[in-house]
């Protein structure tokens, strides 16, 4: 696919052996494999993985182990590891490969004092702009957030996930595309350093929070809303263990991307 080849040809990052061209065998066997998963669904699914902690920080996403499982080229892989890389989800280490992002101390400090500068704006907005149906749907996602914590059944992965998808959910309500996927993708890079620094956080108090702070909007109180928002997301920082080291984990690839 041209636009496969041309991922490649430009990625500096690439592994030495990865950045060679492909053998006689594997070219001539990609446009075959090339028919299987497209380039954005094998990085969303690898995404979905990482936010769901099926991989851990400091993972190293193996290129064949990668095409096996989606049964693509090399070629195709790459492609998607690059997106993903623009997402900061994941490190592309030259003469090494591509590796889940373990983002540092600072790193995890930026990106909730980010948050609180971009969300606090997501709110302003979402209460000049919103509309009873924006409301209706933020009200249903706190009731599905209350329904799956009580299942026993539910993992801690999901329980993360569900809670940052309320954070997602309202920046989308403000009608501002750029705005929804700058939240989206730190909402995500929270979820891998959450991961990283064992966050002590509990559910249920999100979960509460969430309805608190939607009351407030509610009021049209723009400011107590704020107020709200900024709280909740220092709460959760704080939950965070940034003062220790990081875990030294190893899975196995293939059944983290198959469990």
């Amino acid at each position: 696919m041209p636009r496969a080849r041309s991922t490649t040809a430009k990625s500096p990052a690439a592994p030495a052996d990865a950045a060679a061209s492909l053998t006689a065998e594997e070219s001539s066997s990609t446009d075959k494999l090339d028919k299987g998963s497209s380039i954005e669904s094998i990085a969303q699914d690898i995404a979905t993985a990482i936010v769901e902690k099926r991989l851990p920080p400091g993972t190293w996403l193996r290129e064949e182990a990668l095409g096996r499982v989606y049964s693509v080229s090399r070629t195709k892989v790459r492609a998607a590891l690059l997106m993903l890389s623009k997402d900061k989800l994941i490190e592309m280490i030259p003469d090494k490969g591509a590796f889940v992002s373990q983002p540092s101390v600072e790193e995890a400090r930026e990106v909730f004092a980010v948050r609180r500068i971009l969300e606090s704006e997501v709110v302003r907005l979402f209460i000049a702009k919103a509309r009873p149906r924006d409301y209706q749907v933020l009200e249903q996602h706190i009731k599905f957030e209350r329904t799956t914590l009580r299942q026993a059944t539910t993992m801690g992965t999901a329980r993360e996930k569900l809670l940052g998808d309320f954070h997602v959910a309202l920046a989308e309500a403000t009608g501002n595309g750029t705005l929804a996927e700058l939240v989206r993708e730190l909402v995500a890079r929270s979820s891998l350093i959450a991961m990283l620094y064992h966050s002590s956080n509990d559910p249920h108090c999100s979960s509460d929070e969430h309805s608190e702070f939607l009351r407030l909007c509610r009021t049209g109180d723009a400011e107590a809303a704020v107020t709200s928002m900024i709280e909740h997301l220092e709460r959760i920082e704080a939950s965070l263990e940034l003062d220790t080291g990081r875990p030294d984990r190893q899975l196995d690839l293939v059944k983290a991307l198959l469990a």
